[in-house]
């Protein structure tokens, strides 16, 4: 396993971080393990070097975040560096179960920290932006969070650019804590990240982390293939975004002919691509099996040029914006 610096935070993270969203119980989403296949698969991250977990409490509906603070129970809990989400809606009697609000933010820490059984969790992230609620009441609510020990940093998620701009001013100019970590969406078939907020984060020295680094799975297959799965049937969110237009499918394509040259997954190919990007720190992989997790990590070892980058990327068509919803 390899290592890097977290953004600006000194922690030291693995180069892929596991993501958690897979694991909790199926019966909120079909594709979802239950805890004991769950456990098989955090703990392999464990032995492989994987220091760096992200789950949410929307996972399914906290159970993520109870399956990883039981594991993580069983080894030192100093080794590992935990991040969680709040944003979305957990109750739906309760209004006041999501947002960025303080009486949210704080109910909903409180909730997660119980759930994964620690007292302070490494990276909280708000999910999405709150267009109900000022910047302001989110940032002094976390800022106090870290001055009371819940959280270490506040990191933030898909947004626009200028909003994501705006809260670091706010946080420079009203002297709280700031937004260490940007979790965005970024993969060879969604670039729109290129053109402003990537570019963002690396002049404030903003630790990126991409979520769906493989397109949920349309980047580990070839096109035809992918419908013939669980998740291409089930996943109605992978149809939401924009990997099948423009020139997706061919970058599909490429991806499996330069994976047949190397040797290597589809899946390695796409994120050797990822780990080649400088401003990239840590792509959040997410898998259902063992076996694609040693993959995965095999990927650090794929060394591409910068011919084959370009080769990669040549097909890429300018995309609707996805992910900020």
């Amino acid at each position: 396993m390899e290592y890097t610096t977290l953004g600006s935070t000194g922690t030291e993270v693995s180069r892929l971080c596991l993501g958690c969203m897979s694991f909790g119980t199926s019966e909120w989403r079909d594709w979802v393990l239950d805890e004991p296949e769950s456990r098989d698969i955090i703990e392999r991250a464990i032995d492989l070097g994987i220091n760096f977990f992200d789950t949410a409490n929307m996972y399914s509906r906290g159970e993520s975040e109870r399956v990883l603070g039981n594991v993580l129970a069983d080894y030192e809990r100093d080794s590992a560096v935990v991040a969680t989400k709040g944003y979305f809606q957990m109750d739906d009697s309760n209004p006041n179960s999501g947002g960025l609000s303080r009486k949210a933010l704080e109910q909903e820490l409180s909730n997660s920290l119980e759930r994964l059984d620690m007292d302070t969790v490494d990276l909280y992230q708000i999910h999405r932006w709150d267009y109900d609620t000022p910047v302001e009441e989110t940032l002094r609510t976390l800022d106090d969070a870290v001055r009371r020990g819940d959280i270490r940093y506040p990191g933030a998620s898909s947004m626009w650019a200028h909003q994501f701009a705006d809260s670091l001013r706010v946080s420079e100019r009203e002297r709280l804590e700031r937004f260490e970590t940007m979790q965005n969406h970024y993969n060879l078939l969604y670039r729109e990240e290129e053109r402003e907020m990537l570019p963002l984060c690396d002049r404030e020295g903003v630790g990126v982390m991409p979520w769906s680094p493989l397109a949920r799975g349309y980047l580990t297959r070839p096109h035809e293939e992918f419908e013939a799965t669980t998740r291409g049937q089930s996943d109605d969110y992978a149809r939401e975004h924009p990997y099948f237009e423009g020139g997706g499918r061919e970058v599909n394509e490429r991806v499996q002919e330069l994976a047949d040259e190397l040797d290597a997954t589809m899946a390695q190919v796409a994120l050797a691509w990822l780990l080649h990007k400088e401003w990239v720190d840590t792509p959040i992989i997410g898998t259902t099996s063992v076996e694609h997790l040693e993959q995965a990590v095999e990927a650090l070892d794929i060394d591409l040029d910068s011919s084959d980058v370009a080769w990669l990327e040549e097909p890429y068509e300018a995309v609707r914006v996805s992910g900020h919803e």
